[in-house]
């Protein structure tokens, strides 16, 4: 297969274009082309440990050069961020240098945020090797690290010079993780029209009709998925890089979604179920507040369970906190939690909701509407 490549612009502050490379290349392929991308530079490669134990023969990194990192989100923590940074300076990495980051999301968020603070900003470049990773969070710009405070807290838009997506990694990705990516996918099936790509690719029936290659892994599924995705995002970030307007369409289902993975210490839920059950609240509440239409509804939840997902009963999730911690979301303001919600096939708006009594925990389908 050969190389496809997306080239994303940002405009909002200057002028930046990245490329993301896609291939299934073998991964000794990969290590030249890294090697070529950052010749003449100091680097520091930080590696998720699972990938390195699957991967570190290939890919053939000089020792002193790499940094690995337990896979897990609470390593994406301070004493993690201030170990890259010390590495960094015992590698004599100037601002010409370059950081790689090679993981899932957790490795790529607390990456880019390094790159983004030592020496006030050094490039990075992104290798991604989970779905998730690779049909969102590897691309757009958004690095943190959590602390006591919260998920993401503490963070910079800061993008990467290049992505590297080998879709070789994702054949040892193991179920759970899967799993996990294909949430981030079904919620860009939710927000396709609003990311106003110049191509309408109709997710929605997309994924419909293809469950089946979904559960055999079939690799041009996954690699035509891959690239909708990223067209979408890329879409989105050049029209508003820093979340200002448009932008907070990705962050459908991640309100409810990032609170009970906080709220359960990132054991009970994956980031891509949690948002998957966060997509759920979301339909609930837009049929309460009359925004969706009982047959989209219902549509919308034949389609999450058509890809493994159940609501949840939320036995383990303490209510209270759940709540105090959507209010402290950084999407919300004040006495004012600001949701996503679906409208229709491909579409969502922004809505505020101050009533916080209405806000209860169940996603149960609510067959006997219907």
């Amino acid at each position: 297969m050969t190389d496809s490549v997306i080239n994303v612009n940002i405009y909002e502050t200057v002028n930046k274009t990245y490329p993301i490379y896609i291939d299934d290349e073998n991964i000794r392929e990969l290590k030249l082309k890294l090697d070529k991308e950052t010749e003449g530079r100091n680097k520091l490669i930080i590696i998720s440990k699972k990938v390195y134990k699957l991967y570190g023969s290939k890919l053939n990194f000089n020792k002193k050069e790499i940094f690995i990192m337990n896979d897990g989100e609470p390593e994406k923590n301070i004493k993690n961020f201030e170990k890259i940074i010390k590495k960094a300076i015992k590698l004599n990495l100037s601002r010409k240098d370059v950081m790689i980051a090679i993981g899932g999301g957790v490795v790529g968020d607390i990456v880019g945020y390094a790159a983004s603070s030592y020496m006030r900003g050094i490039d990075f470049i992104q290798v991604p090797t989970t779905l998730l990773a690779c049909v969102d969070s590897s691309v757009g710009g958004k690095t943190a690290i959590n602390s006591s405070c919260g998920k993401n807290y503490i963070g910079a838009f800061y993008q990467p010079k290049a992505v590297y997506i080998n879709l070789n990694f994702l054949k040892t990705l193991d179920e759970k993780q899967y799993m996990s990516g294909f949430g981030e996918v079904l919620k860009y099936a939710f927000i396709e029209r609003n990311c106003c790509f110049e191509k309408d690719y109709n997710l929605w029936e997309y994924l419909k009709i293809n469950t089946e290659n979904y559960q055999k892994r079939e690799f041009q599924f996954l690699k035509r998925i891959i690239k909708i995705c990223l067209y979408l995002k890329s879409a989105v970030v050049q029209q508003d890089e820093k979340e200002k307007g448009l932008r907070k369409i990705l962050n459908f289902g991640h309100t409810f979604g990032h609170a009970i993975e906080e709220s359960t210490f990132y054991i009970r839920y994956t980031h891509g179920y949690a948002v998957v059950q966060g997509i759920m609240y979301a339909l609930n509440l837009a049929l309460k507040k009359g925004l969706c239409e009982k047959t989209y509804y219902k549509e919308s939840f034949n389609l999450l369970k058509s890809y493994g997902y159940e609501p949840d009963k939320f036995r383990f999730v303490p209510k209270q906190y759940t709540l105090n911690l959507m209010k402290k979301d950084k999407k919300s303001d004040k006495n004012i939690i600001t949701f996503i919600l679906p409208t229709k096939r491909g579409e969502v708006v922004e809505y505020q909701e101050t009533d916080f009594s209405s806000l209860t925990f169940d996603n149960k389908f609510i067959e006997s509407d219907f």
